[in-house]
């Protein structure tokens, strides 16, 4: 036990947090990480909250119903089904919620208003907005579900991204390159952002080459969290960004 306890120490805090919410860890453990699975519920809420609203749900009973869902989820032991699923959360969490939607359950109580326990901290108004940002509103929700699983990792990754710069005293250095993580036709010329910071042309295409080469880790980190095995990531990746056309 000492020598678990000190491999576990000298293990750094980041990576332990990365380690134990991995959901692998969930899996493996048959629900009983009940922490894991709960800030993986958290941080992926909004493409369940948006496919329950493609369904046809109005915005308050679509937070209730999101709610209700994770509630009954971490109440549950749906875990134990896992494994008889494809490896991925994304798909473990998108087959649970459609059978929570379909259960009698869930139809009698998706009126109870404020009577459901507060899993996940629901921004109402960002969702709407979030939701209304789609281009395609014609798209099945299964596909919504799906873009918006991406767009959500993307921005955990991004997220990250900002506050590794922060701590480190770079955070200036990040709000003016991360116009550079995309191809963005409104991102300042090197040579502007170069006059801006103080700095040369070279410098500011060695920090961008950094600032992505960070973020593709990163991204990578975020999508590993949600599969069952390292071999997955590579396919995640692929499937999700296809989902965004050629």
């Amino acid at each position: 036990m000492a020598d678990s306890d000190e491999r576990r120490d000298s293990v750094p805090a980041g990576v332990r947090q990365f380690v134990t919410t991995h959901w692998s860890v969930v899996v493996r453990a048959g629900g009983e990480s009940a922490a894991a699975l709960e800030e993986l519920c958290r941080t992926y809420w909004y493409p369940l909250y948006a496919f329950v609203r493609r369904q046809g749900h109005a915005p308050s009973d679509a937070q209730d119903l999101t709610q209700a869902f994770f509630a009954r989820l971490l109440e549950k032991n749906y875990v134990a089904d896992a494994q008889q699923e494809k490896g991925k959360f994304r798909t473990f969490l998108l087959i649970a919620l459609k059978r929570f939607l379909a259960d009698e359950w869930g139809r009698q109580h998706a009126q109870k208003r404020g009577g459901f326990q507060t899993v996940v901290s629901i921004d109402a108004e960002q969702a709407e907005s979030r939701l209304s940002a789609e281009p395609a509103h014609d798209l099945p929700p299964d596909v919504v579900f799906e873009r918006q699983w991406a767009l959500t990792l993307i921005e955990q990754a991004r997220l990250r991204l900002r506050d590794e710069y922060a701590e480190s005293g770079r955070a200036v250095l990040f709000e003016n390159l991360e116009g550079c993580l995309t191809k963005n036709e409104t991102t300042a010329p090197y040579a502007e952002i170069a006059t801006r910071l103080k700095l040369t042309v070279p410098a500011i295409k060695m920090a961008v080459q950094r600032l992505r080469a960070r973020y593709r880790e990163l991204l990578r980190e975020e999508i590993g969290k949600t599969v069952a095995t390292t071999e997955e990531i590579h396919e995640e990746i692929r499937h999700l960004f296809s989902l965004f056309g050629p």
